[in-house]
């Protein structure tokens, strides 16, 4: 913020000196400054926005002014605020031929736009004709603002211009031409991919700057494909000698460093091209030697250099005398009092380790040190340094000290990290399977659920197969210890719940296994378990199926096994559950108490955890089942994908599903009518006294396609009780739910309730008090000083010496748990392959906009529904006649209001039902829809209105002869 108000004061400094305008944006800084909180910044910058609205809407604004006005608008724009209105103004300003003004004009261009903005287009004309203008000035300007703008699209229209620029007589334009073209290689590599060996010209260019700015596309060029750059490695270490011998002018140096941002690319480079190149390397030795003797310490940018060597050094092929180098600076950065430095020094130092893993013990007193720092960043860094040169002699010193420092932290995404280092290191470092689990425990006990729950298994496992030799003692001693310690921490609160897993699998496992502890005291704890985590579904399931492997095992050796209280309870609890998972452990527990000593031995094997599943994926062991009962004449089985007019209570909960989410607009045209058919029926079913309710067709995101013959005849023998008839061919409904169904009864939707089965876990950290112990490594000032014998012992358990080396030696090395899982043996058996066959799903019509994922009939009207309905909506309409075939043509309108009639519903027990459209029906047709008008309102129009206006909002009726505004209202 002070670096802005300072720019600010500067430019209106520039304002008032260079071109004699007003003092307004020097007051606008200076209350800016004076400013005591953000709100009343905000006020000051909403009201210069609003002045700067004002003058720029003004058409007489000089042009002086409006580049003071746009460098405001830059101003309140880099503080945070919109000063959108004023874009194009700069952009109009671009276009300016006086040269402040176009520099002005990019210059507030490529501060408000982006190469994605709508008003890029409007400037890349402009560069394209600055690009060719003769004044190197507008020309830098340019290439400038292309960084900026030049977007992929547009690289092709200014590519050939920048490219005849890196030939410009003057350097500045040269190396702006060449900063371009990186940019476009980022943008678009493609673009310019047949333009690198331009890069490789300008490296010989006789201007250091433009030699310094090709070393930056240079560099990315090395990092994709260093093999082809391999004969660069001379020139450059020629141009790193020159540079560190100061040939180049004084302009280029920085706090008496010669060139030092060009010498940290190069080395930067050399680092990439001498990887694993002994004969690159060789080149570079000796300029790398001359830097470490010429560096100076004294500042940072001298550092800077230093550090980047070393990074180089320990990326090539290694040299002895240049490692001597390395670790002599690096000892330099860790015995200053900076923690800049040290920080530096201890990523050296992890850089070096891996070379010579020796040249920690020299600095093993000064990373103590760095362990023991207040300040937080170094003692991470120091954590990764350790964690680098862990081995099996160090690392029980190291993972306690991790583990300590992950318990004090409040940080998560830190204490991840620090605990999946702590896992690392345990599988790879352990050196006896009693310390990882105690590791594991510790890891999981304060940082359970930031672990990934694959560690989880492996320690199941490792628990499971032992020390994987033929010492079942020492098996059985560890599975012991680990249930000792389990029960321990059992009862403790708040422990993740991966770790409340592996407690009770263990206990379910080995809990009894060594007569130690009784059935009923281990059902006791894990009851408890449960009882405390009754919102944690997974460590229910865990604690109920370790429950019912106790149980087994007492069976299975012929002991009596009482069901204590608790037990039976948490028992009848989970049996009522909503997680069907949870029901199902309850009952194959209860299943499992009535069967004898033989079936349970064979359904729960003793320690069978490792033993590999066979799985029979294509069920072979019923087979011959299956071949008996299709002699006896069962039918075949239906796959289905071949099923066809099956209606499952699932079909009905997912198009319930899908009408829910078919309830949104569609951006697809309307569908093209279809032409009108006739009618036909046949004179039997006029004189049968059925109703012809014609079943409207399944919707066409179904896959199976309900065939009409499976659902007519029912429909037909309901209909027939109560002598209705009415026909709907070819009507297709647009609002509303379906209402036209082959029932008369409608049949009520029971929605399913999926219980929501969640789990709160709690973080396990607890928090413990540690003192801070502060200890700084001053060469000079504790160079006489005695080391305490703490930090000697700590030393010498991280970093060992020549006698500790020869005394302590890894123990055994813990056999990680096996790569390979038990895997699924699948037993494949012949079957005889049956044909399959080929259902054809009729196309379903494109959607409608308004169709709110209702049904619709595919067959094609023959009359239009609503005219249908034009003599009912008033008493001087005429009736509309249908088309009718021969055999119809005696039928009349049919009265669409008699589905909702009392006579429906009292049909079939008042007597016998007359035809709904026979000739004396028709004749009384009039006193038919009074009659029906008087039942549903005043009068049939206001009837007829209230059921268009019900059908309108998808209202179904819920009775024979509803109310329909009750159903609508609730």
């Amino acid at each position: 913020m002070e670096q802005l108000r300072t720019i600010g004061r500067e430019l209106a400094m520039g304002s008032q000196g260079g071109w004699g305008q007003s003092k307004e944006f020097l007051d606008l800084v200076k209350s800016i400054g004076e400013a005591r909180s953000k709100a009343e910044e905000d006020r000051i910058i909403a009201r210069e926005l609003e002045h700067l609205k004002r003058r720029l809407a003004d058409p007489d604004v000089p042009r002086r002014k409006m580049k003071e006005l746009l460098i405001r608008l830059v101003y309140a724009e880099m503080l945070g605020h919109d000063a959108s209105f004023g874009h194009i103004h700069a952009v109009k300003m671009t276009h300016d031929e006086s040269l402040p003004l176009k520099r002005t004009g990019y210059l507030a261009v490529a501060l408000f736009l982006n190469e994605r903005h709508d008003l890029v287009i409007l400037v890349v004309n402009t560069i394209q004709k600055d690009l060719r203008s003769d004044n190197y000035l507008v020309i830098c300007a340019a290439l400038t603002a292309a960084c900026r703008l030049i977007g992929e699209e547009a690289i092709p229209a200014v590519l050939p211009q920048v490219v005849e620029l890196l030939a410009h007589p003057k350097e500045a334009v040269r190396k702006k031409a060449v900063m371009a073209l990186h940019r476009f290689y980022q943008r678009s590599a493609s673009s310019v991919s047949h333009l690198v060996s331009n890069f490789r010209k300008r490296l010989c260019d006789n201007d250091p700057g433009v030699m310094g700015a090709t070393l930056c596309p240079l560099y990315d060029l090395i990092l994709e494909d260093s093999n082809s750059y391999k004969d660069l490695v001379v020139s450059f270490v020629n141009i790193l000698k020159q540079v560190a011998e100061r040939r180049l002018p004084t302009s280029y140096d920085y706090h008496q460093m010669p060139a030092p941002f060009v010498q940290i690319k190069l080395l930067k480079i050399l680092a990439v091209l001498g990887s694993g190149d002994k004969q690159a390397s060789g080149h570079m030795y000796t300029v790398l030697g001359d830097i470490f003797r010429k560096g100076d310490t004294a500042s940072n940018i001298g550092n800077a250099i230093l550090y980047e060597c070393i990074c180089c050094i320990s990326s090539i092929f290694p040299n002895p005398k240049m490692l001597e180098a390395a670790a002599e600076t690096t000892s330099k950065f860790l015995k200053s009092d900076s923690h800049n430095l040290k920080y530096m020094g201890i990523d050296a130092l992890g850089r070096l380790i891996k070379i010579n893993p020796d040249i920690a013990e020299e600095h093993q007193l000064a990373v103590i040190d760095c362990l023991e720092d207040p300040d937080d960043t170094l003692k991470r860094k120091t954590f990764e340094l350790l964690y680098k040169m862990t081995k099996s002699t160090n690392v029980e010193v190291i993972v306690d000290r991790m583990i300590e420092y992950m318990i004090n932290i409040t940080d998560h995404h830190y204490k991840t990290e620090i605990a999946s280092r702590c896992v690392e290191l345990a599988e790879q470092f352990a050196p006896s399977n009693q310390w990882f689990i105690q590791t594991m425990n510790k890891v999981f006990e304060h940082a359970g659920d930031l672990v990934n729950i694959r560690v989880a298994h492996n320690l199941m496992r490792l628990i499971a197969e032992g020390f994987g030799e033929e010492d079942e003692g020492a098996d059985s001693q560890l599975r012991s210890s680990a249930v000792d310690s389990y029960l321990r921490i059992a009862g403790e609160p708040k422990l993740p719940s991966s770790f409340l897993q592996i407690i009770c699998w263990v206990l379910g496992e080995y809990g009894t296994a060594d007569g130690k502890y009784s059935a009923s005291y281990i059902i006791g704890k894990l009851c408890d378990v449960a009882e405390a985590h009754l919102t944690d579904d997974t460590v229910k399931a865990y604690a109920i199926s370790a429950i019912l492997k106790i149980m087994a095992f007492e069976i299975a050796l012929g002991r009596k096994i009482d069901m204590l209280p608790e037990c039976q309870t948490l028992v009848d609890e989970l049996s009522a559950s909503h997680s069907t998972d949870l029901q199902q452990r309850a009952y194959e527990l209860q299943a499992l108490l009535g069967l004898d000593k033989a079936a349970v031995e064979t359904v729960m094997p003793s320690d069978a955890s490792c033993e590999d599943i066979e799985v029979d994926r294509n069920l072979s062991f019923l087979n011959g089942y299956v071949q008996l009962a299709l002699e006896k004449g069962a039918a075949s089985y239906i796959p289905e994908s071949e099923r066809s007019g099956v209606i499952s209570a699932g079909s009905y909960r997912s198009q319930d599903q899908q009408e829910t989410s078919a309830h949104t607009l569609r951006f697809k045209a309307y569908e093209l009518p279809k032409p009108s058919l006739p009618l036909a029926t046949s004179q039997a079913s006029i004189s049968t006294p059925t109703t012809d309710l014609v079943p409207v067709q399944e919707p066409g995101y179904y896959k199976e396609d309900h065939q009409t013959s499976r659902s007519q005849p029912s429909g037909d023998a309901r209909s027939g009780e109560f002598g209705v008839k009415l026909r709907l061919d070819g009507v297709q409904k647009k609002w509303g739910r379906p209402t036209y169904s082959s029932s008369s009864t409608p049949s009520s939707s029971t929605s399913s309730q999926q219980a929501a089965n969640g789990g709160s876990h709690s973080d396990g950290g607890g928090s413990t008090s540690s003192q801070t112990r502060e200890s700084s490594y001053g060469s000079k000032r504790q160079q006489d000083a005695e080391v305490s014998a703490e930090k000697q012992r700590l030393a010498a358990s991280l970093f060992g010496s020549s006698t500790a080396k020869a005394d302590r030696r890894a123990q055994a090395s813990r056999k990680t748990a096996k790569e390979s899982p038990s895997t699924e043996k699948v037993t494949v058996t012949n079957v005889a392959p049956q044909p399959v066959k080929e259902q054809v799903i009729p196309a379903a019509p494109p959607p409608d906009l308004l169709d709110l994922g209702e049904p619709v009939s595919s067959s094609p009207p023959s009359a239009d529904p609503f005219s249908q309905l034009e003599g009912l909506l008033g008493p001087a309409s005429a009736s509309p006649v249908l088309s009718e075939t021969p055999a119809t043509s005696s039928s009349k309108t049919p009265d669409l209001m008699s589905i909702f009639s009392d006579d429906l519903q009292t049909g079939a027990t008042s007597g016998p039902a007359e035809p709904a459209l026979g000739d004396a029906h028709s004749n009384n047709a009039l006193k038919g829809a009074t009659a029906v008008a008087a039942k549903k309102g005043p009068n049939l129009q206001d009837a007829l209105q209230k059921d268009a206006t019900a059908r309108h909002v998808g209202v179904t009726p819920t009775g024979d002869n509803p109310n329909l505004f009750k159903d609508l209202l609730g």
